[in-house]
């Protein structure tokens, strides 16, 4: 079961220039309208969970795939967010719920704990942006940024590594181990993840104050989504190493 999580990782979708060149012409985003969307993917992503775990984890496979074309879709196309995100929460549904189903048949008991540390590290870092302990500057953008895009490189490197059959005792260890390393490395990563929450909790506020276009509560919950889905997996990754120990 070492390698059961897949890799994936980051947030693709939290540029600085994500409100340029926008124009509204009909009525605005608010914080509200995201807030109902938010609710609304999370929803549709626990039913995609739900038909995953009753048909067996088979689907897992075609929602990560799925997932990530809708994922890129999104993104290059944010007009088609109204439309994409469902898709794509109930995509990432699929995936995650085929994922819980195996961790939980190897390590009984990690799901629940691994859902509700995802819930606790949201409502804490939500706390802490609502109140200010840590405020989203440029400086505080730019490294998340850049240690979102580091975790993804290293992540790509050592799928293409392993695709081509060469092996980096360090970096398996780093990515796949359930050593010291490797752990730590985990840690790291969750905690990459967390102020993730926060650069999503500043898109939205963001959006608001811009009067992005209404069809931008869509995206930002979508960008939400999927923070907390690297967030789920990265906790479960985890879990399923102190299990090995």
């Amino acid at each position: 079961m070492k390698n059961l999580v897949p890799q994936r990782s980051g947030n693709p979708v939290l540029g600085d220039k994500t409100f340029d060149a926008l124009t509204t012409t009909g009525d605005a985003m608010t914080l509200d309208g995201t807030v109902n969307r938010s609710f609304a993917l999370v929803l549709i992503l626990m039913a995609g969970a739900f038909v995953s775990v009753v048909a067996g984890p088979g689907y897992m496979v075609i929602g990560a795939i799925a997932g990530f074309i809708l994922a890129i879709a999104t993104v290059v196309r944010k007009t088609w967010a109204p439309i994409t995100a469902p898709l794509y929460a109930f995509a990432e549904g699929l995936f995650i719920g085929g994922i819980s189903i195996l961790l939980e048949a190897a390590y009984p008991g990690i799901v629940i704990p691994a859902v509700s540390l995802t819930i606790g590290i949201f409502v804490a870092f939500l706390l802490i942006y609502r109140t200010h302990l840590i405020r989203v500057t440029d400086k505080l953008r730019i490294a998340v940024f850049a240690a979102t895009g580091g975790v993804a490189l290293v992540y790509l490197v050592s799928l293409v590594l392993n695709l081509v059959g060469v092996q980096v005792s360090y970096l398996n260890e780093a990515i796949s181990g359930s050593g010291v390393l490797g752990i730590g490395v985990n840690v790291l990563v969750i905690g990459i993840a967390a102020f993730n929450l926060l650069l999503d909790f500043d898109l939205a506020e963001r959006g608001v104050a811009a009067r992005a276009p209404k069809y931008m509560e869509w995206y930002v919950a979508f960008a939400l989504l999927v923070t907390l889905v690297w967030l789920y997996v990265e906790i479960l990754r985890l879990l399923s190493r102190l299990a090995r120990r």
